[in-house]
């Protein structure tokens, strides 16, 4: 798992996703000797910033652009409200799988035993903050 990559996928196209996975065999083919992924991971996944621009950006456009690209399997967080919503590749586009909340448990079939309570990835946040917190700022 990698943290903050830059992700270029043309000359045209680049993104920052916040976490991104690839498997051993597709990081070899895709980290240039910049250090930045010259290609798409099979998982990238955002968190969801405050403001509606940042979180249409995440929820439409970079997911648009995730599924054109070849990513397997996009995750957004949404810290505001506490769940994180799971899009599966099919023909090209990100489809949603489910939006988990936190009493859910996130797999996913890239990662063979992995599975996290979508609580634990808010344990240390205050409260949930509700819906205005996201479009506010």
């Amino acid at each position: 798992m990698i943290l903050g990559p830059g992700v270029i996928i043309s000359p045209i196209d680049a993104v920052i996703p916040d976490v991104v996975w690839a498997s051993r065999e597709r990081f070899a083919e895709i980290l240039g000797e910049d250090g930045k992924l010259h290609g798409a991971p099979e998982l990238a996944v955002e968190v969801i910033s405050r403001g509606t621009a940042n979180a249409e950006r995440d929820r439409v456009t970079k997911r648009v652009h995730y599924g054109a690209w070849g990513v397997q399997e996009y995750w957004i967080v949404d810290r505001f409200a506490r769940t994180v919503a799971v899009y599966r590749l099919a023909e090209g586009v990100l489809e949603l799988i489910g939006t988990l909340g936190e009493a859910d448990a996130l797999a996913s079939p890239l990662l063979p035993g992995f599975s996290a309570q979508v609580a634990t990835l808010f344990a240390d946040l205050p409260p949930a903050l509700g819906v205005d917190a996201i479009t506010s700022g």
